[in-house]
């Protein structure tokens, strides 16, 4: 075991989604690496002036115990691993609360730091148009059935054949599937959602990316059985609309910008520290 108590728990499931007793000697290595270089850090924040005053809410720490006491199945479990880590149910608190408190100046380092324009998106969007490069998609449903002989088989295909006939909206598609698909998408009205190239059986996916909006296939073959596919939604291969994803870039920039401005920051405390000693 390492000294770090606490820390060991977060990282173990951190870095690894592993309780600390299960880890490897090569995962224990990287993990009181990782541990001792975070508790230095996190002693400059805790000491620098942007921590003065911060104060954790009970609720908070309570919410973040009782995740902790989440990850395991059993009460006698959990107490063992915090006897492992020389910890008992008050230690464990306070160490969560100075870990909140670590995350609540890093929150306030973050939170001066400007938000990104729709411009700035826009400009991002126009440097890296690989990133919204969108696959040839569709959105599908099918109608499924399976057969246990030759004879069988022939039968399930004119039915197949004389359905298809009256399944001309998706309302009478989905209608369709809840009443005979023994798939379980018949409860959602043989729903496969968004689908791209390689997801489908090889012998649906030819005639599936050939149907447009509001078609249904031929009868269809693959190794579980017969199908009908719907086809509901065409997605076209190509550029993504910048409205479609400027605020999924925003978000990204922001994040970014967020997570640099505590990096900096970070790094002139622990310089100026190491200047002043």
């Amino acid at each position: 075991m390492t000294p770090h108590g606490y820390l060991d728990l977060k990282l173990a499931w951190e870095l690894f989604q592993k309780a600390p007793e299960t880890l490897s000697s090569s995962e224990q290595g990287r993990l009181s690496a990782v541990a001792a270089r975070q508790q230095a850090i996190e002693q400059h924040i805790l000491a620098s002036d942007e921590a003065a005053g911060v104060v954790v809410p009970a609720e908070t720490l309570a919410t973040r115990l009782a995740e902790v006491r989440a990850r395991y199945a059993e009460e006698e479990e959990f107490l063992a691993d915090l006897d492992r880590l020389g910890l008992d149910q008050a230690s464990l608190a306070a160490a969560i609360e100075r870990d909140l408190r670590v995350e609540a100046v890093l929150e306030r380092i973050a939170a001066d730091t400007p938000p990104v324009t729709r411009v700035e998106a826009e400009v991002y969007y126009r440097l890296h148009p690989e990133a919204f490069d969108r696959p040839e998609a569709r959105r599908l449903r099918h109608l499924l059935m399976t057969f246990n002989s030759p004879l069988e088989k022939i039968a399930v295909r004119q039915q197949l054949d004389g359905l298809r006939s009256a399944l001309a909206s998706v309302e009478a598609f989905a209608d369709a599937a809840l009443r005979h698909s023994q798939c379980p998408t018949a409860l959602d009205g043989g729903t496969l959602g968004v689908v791209g190239r390689g997801q489908l059986f090889e012998t649906l996916e030819p005639a599936a990316f050939s149907l447009l909006e509001g078609e249904v296939s031929a009868v269809l073959e693959s190794p579980i059985g017969l199908h009908l596919v719907y086809c509901e939604q065409v997605f076209p291969s190509g550029l993504l609309p910048f409205d479609e994803v400027c605020e999924r870039i925003v978000a990204h920039l922001d994040d970014k910008r967020r997570r640099n401005a505590q990096r900096d920051w970070i790094r002139r405390i622990v310089g100026a520290a190491r200047s002043g000693a």
